[in-house]
């Protein structure tokens, strides 16, 4: 069903794991910061909310949401780092900026989570304006940053 009529913070929380001992690493994307600052928001909110330890969760800015990659990945090398999750959101605009950034992204952070065997969770809005934006970060389509978060808890479980 389409995010049009769901709302990302619909999920279900049966059977998580303890994540007491877990470490998070949270790569942000700087920019469209009202946008990714409430995506972050809500992922430790989450994260928190299920357990994990606020001292547990290293947060770390990227320019853009190209560099979420290289920043998940510098991240995931560490053996502490039980999982990444990677915020970000580029907004489509007139030139077809929009598709390849979005491609590189998506195919990067899949690249460093089978590389380094461990979840790197895509967290990265891909709407077609700022109020669609806004809609999914904390508006009335929830907060894809808490689902980022839940979803690095389930994979944590595998």
């Amino acid at each position: 069903m389409s995010s049009q009529h769901k709302n990302l913070s619909d999920f279900s929380t049966e059977s998580l794991p303890n994540i007491q001992d877990k470490h998070f690493a949270v790569v942000v994307s700087e920019w469209n910061t009202e946008v990714t600052e409430a995506l972050f928001q809500g992922c430790v909110d989450t994260l928190l909310a299920h357990g994990a330890q606020a001292e547990f969760i290293h947060r770390v800015q990227v320019p853009g949401s190209f560099e979420l990659s290289l920043g998940a990945q510098k991240l995931a090398q560490k053996s502490e780092i039980d999982a990444v999750i990677c915020l970000g959101c580029v907004i489509q605009g007139e030139t077809r900026h929009f598709d390849f950034i979005c491609d590189a992204v998506a195919k990067g952070i899949t690249d460093v989570s089978l590389k380094y065997d461990k979840p790197v969770i895509f967290g990265v809005l891909t709407p077609n304006s700022q109020e669609q934006a806004m809609d999914r970060a904390g508006g009335k389509h929830g907060n894809k940053g808490d689902e980022a978060a839940i979803t690095a808890i389930k994979m944590l479980a595998i």
